[in-house]
């Protein structure tokens, strides 16, 4: 027998919870922070100053020197919060009642479709991998299951709804902090991203570090039908994610399409003018999309690696043994990360000051360099403790012998693939960079040839990443076989809290942004909202780069597990069968993204035609005497999601259902490898070529090179063109792009929950024929 790990069992209880918990106070304290600049004017006295002393007065004086501290500047920066965090609010409420009915019906589907495996029977059955061993009745499993899927569902959608509501209570709060400098609105916006990645890292560890502890009751020395039932968490939290995506999704680009056309292109007036009627509904999506569904998003993906780990892993010498801190080795790594990503953020909060604009995308940059670099130590003195110096790994029907160094290279291989996605992601999407240059240079010539370098950018912009996942998945699978691949998949996650931060740290400042020119604040003050937003859509697009890197990795080891599960000795695409499901695959993400991008296309069309009827109805609207009809865009923009989000959600949820019960697991095998191939491509190129004609856009705007002040200012033809090109990317990076990530998560996940289903009573029409 293996030399035990030199943490034992009670230090494993303790560190996991512990430090879930610390992210959580960590969490709740950056909110204090937070809610200390406040949303009301300073009381005035008689001769008009305010009751502040000392550095405050003088602070007073000098934002009165410059007209910033107006009474009403400050009223109207909470009314304009208010407005977008209640049509947020109202938004996921409805959401939720869809998705709320569908989590219900699909809860005891699992049930049935489990507990028919044994025809509902009650009694101890043989143990599918441990043979001679009897272990917990499939009912059992059926049950559990739907427990976990409801926990991974009710986490998610907390997660999302915590989000925003964090959100939306910053982005004034940013607005106003702008006023005393950019360091200053840059700490507050990093601040409340901070208060959302931990909340979301530490209670999604904490929930499933609860559950595996509460089975456990139940399931005693059965292993194997604990982590298999735990699986259900991670098929819970990526269905959620997928509608908060995909209804997110078309929320925002439906108002951010028909705020753009209309008031840009047409009416030439500026982002975000309070005239627009559009305006509202356009902040709020910034918060329903971006921040609530990355959100449900990341959780899903981290809920999915565990869970596929964890499933690994109670096969292989871990589970035979019952090594219990060896078996949690997925929570150790997430545990650690949650402290590295903490150290990290006093960087950003504490340690450094920004004090110039350039100073703010470096600054963020290096808080992804920091958390990969601490997390590597990290990651050593986890594999050095938590693992024996030798074990055995579960590889198709035969253990593998591996090192507990040959583990922590699976981690830190995928955690540095995460950088180098992220940084050439960056480097792609960033207008600091020639490629983003090069498409607002060819705006010199129209719309037409804008989408063409876009186009090429995109597509180029696959290659590194495609090849950094694949030497990962080279490298992981060596040395660990599966349970390498999705270890390097929790390895890329386990920076989660500070990639979360960095990501909600974006559409926080795009709103602060709008805020500060719908309060009609000075023009320094807009500038430093761009500044934080321009450094924000880059890094937002590197949240999109681990999320789509990560999904590759997690659904290559799920589809792993579902193979080993389902009992297919090899998946050889030379047969029919298995090949009909590849190329079928293949074709699911092109049909998924005609769904979310027509779903974008009508939206959007409804909210111009609304846009325009007020412009040219409403009199006095062009001239700022009336007020626009904010509540009718924010209705369309809620209905067409509410309805649109369904087909597509539908899509991926019955396909692996449909597919194992009439073609059957060799069949759905080939879909899922299909869909994981094309999809990974798909997503990268959409969400870059996205992100590349915004940043285009705002090369051209912000005027701050010779080179960009040729193409501009606004209004001039290259900038429409611009617009035009960033009004094609907005579907593509936002709805499109980051929704094919789940896609092919949630249909690997799905299979292998139902996976025991499939195997007994899956392939109908090839028994028949």
């Amino acid at each position: 027998m293996a030399e035990p790990a030199f943490l034992p069992e009670l230090a494993t209880q303790v560190v996991v919870p512990v430090a879930a918990v610390v992210g959580i106070a960590f969490a709740v304290l950056q909110w204090v922070l937070v809610s200390k600049v406040k949303l009301s004017p300073e009381p005035r006295r008689g001769d008009g100053s305010t009751a502040k002393s000392g550095a405050g007065a003088s602070e007073y004086l000098i934002e009165e020197e410059e007209g910033l501290n107006e009474h009403n500047v400050v009223v109207k920066c909470a009314e304009i919060q208010n407005a977008i965090s209640e049509g947020a609010t109202s938004f996921l409420f409805t959401e939720y009642k869809y998705v709320g009915l569908f989590m219900g019906i699909f809860a005891v589907l699992i049930f049935l479709f489990l507990g028919s495996v044994e025809g509902f029977s009650t009694k101890s059955q043989p143990c599918h991998y441990s043979k001679g061993k009897t272990c917990k009745p499939a009912l059992a499993n059926a049950l559990f299951s739907t427990i976990a899927f409801v926990l991974g569902a009710v986490t998610s959608l907390v997660s999302g709804f915590l989000g925003m509501k964090i959100a939306t209570y910053a982005n004034a709060r940013t607005t106003l902090e702008a006023r005393k400098g950019v360091g200053k609105a840059f700490i507050t916006a990093f601040r409340s991203g901070a208060v959302m990645g931990f909340l979301l890292a530490a209670s999604g560890l904490f929930v499933l570090y609860i559950a595996i502890n509460l089975f456990g009751i139940y399931y005693g020395d059965d292993w194997e039908g604990l982590y298999e039932a735990i699986t259900g968490y991670g098929l819970g939290g990526s269905s959620m994610a997928l509608f908060g995506r995909v209804g997110g999704g078309i929320y925002t680009k439906a108002a951010d399409v028909g705020a753009d056309l209309v008031g840009k292109v047409e009416r030439n007036i500026p982002e975000d003018d309070p005239r627009n009627p559009a305006v509202i509904a356009d902040n709020v999506g910034d918060n329903v999309g971006d921040i609530a569904g990355m959100g449900s998003d990341l959780f899903g993906s981290y809920a999915e690696s565990s869970c596929a780990a964890l499933v690994v892993a109670s096969i292989s010498s871990f589970g035979i043994n019952h090594e219990f801190t060896p078996m949690l080795y997925p929570l150790l790594v997430s545990s650690v990360g949650i402290i590295a990503c903490l150290i990290t953020t006093l960087f950003a909060t504490d340690f450094f000051e920004i004090k110039a604009v350039d100073e703010i995308e470096p600054a963020l940059k290096k808080q992804l360099i920091i958390s990969t670099a601490v997390m590597t130590v990290g990651i050593a003195l986890v594999s050095w403790l938590g693992l024996p110096y030798t074990f055995t790994i579960f590889n198709f029907g035969a253990q593998k012998t591996v090192y507990n160094w040959q583990l922590f290279l699976c981690v830190a291989v995928g955690l540095w693939a995460g950088l180098v996605i992220g940084f050439v992601t960056e480097y792609y999407t960033s207008n600091a960079y020639s490629p983003v240059q090069d498409v607002a240079d060819s705006c010199r010539t129209g719309a037409a040839t804008n989408v063409i370098f876009g186009l090429a950018l995109g597509y180029k912009s696959v290659i590194i990443p495609i090849f950094a996942i694949a030497f990962s998945i080279f490298l992981s699978f060596s040395l660990a076989a599966m349970y390498g691949v999705a270890v390097a998949a929790l390895g890329m996650l386990s920076t989660i809290a500070t990639g979360l931060a960095i990501d909600a740290y974006g559409p926080i400042s795009d709103n602060a942004g709008g805020i500060a020119e719908m309060a009609g604040m000075s023009h320094r003050i807009r500038e430093r909202t761009d500044a934080l937003d321009a450094a924000g859509n880059t890094t937002a697009a590197i949240g999109k780069g681990f999320a789509i890197g990560s999904a590759a990795l997690v659904s290559l080891a799920l589809f792993g597990a579902f193979v080993s599960r389902a009992e297919i000795q090899t998946v050889d695409v030379l047969t029919p069968k298995v090949f009909i499901g590849l190329i079928v695959g293949a074709m699911l993400p092109y049909w998924f993204s005609a769904m979310t991008m027509k779903s974008v296309g009508s939206a959007a069309l409804k909210m111009v035609e609304e846009v325009r009827r007020q412009f040219n109805t409403i009199p006095g609207l062009m001239e700022g005497t009336t007020k626009p009809d904010y509540a009718t865009c924010v209705k369309i923009s809620t209905d067409a999601s509410i309805k649109e989000m369904i087909p597509p959600g539908a899509l991926v949820m019955l396909t692996p259902l449909i597919v194992g019960i009439l073609f059957g697991v060799e069949t759905l095998s080939g879909v899922l490898a299909g869909a994981l191939v094309s999809g990974v491509q798909i997503a990268i190129s959409a969400s870059n070529t996205g992100g590349a004609w915004d940043n285009a856009k705002k090369y051209i705007e912000a005027g701050a090179s010779e080179h960009a002040r040729t193409l501009g200012p606004k209004g001039s033809d290259p900038h429409k063109a611009a617009v035009i090109g960033d009004t094609i990317g907005d579907p593509l990076k936002d709805t499109s792009g980051p929704s094919l990530n789940i896609l092919i998560k949630l249909m690997a996940v799905e299979s292998l929950v139902f996976a025991p289903f499939f195997a007994t009573h899956g392939g109908i029409l090839f028994k028949w024929l």
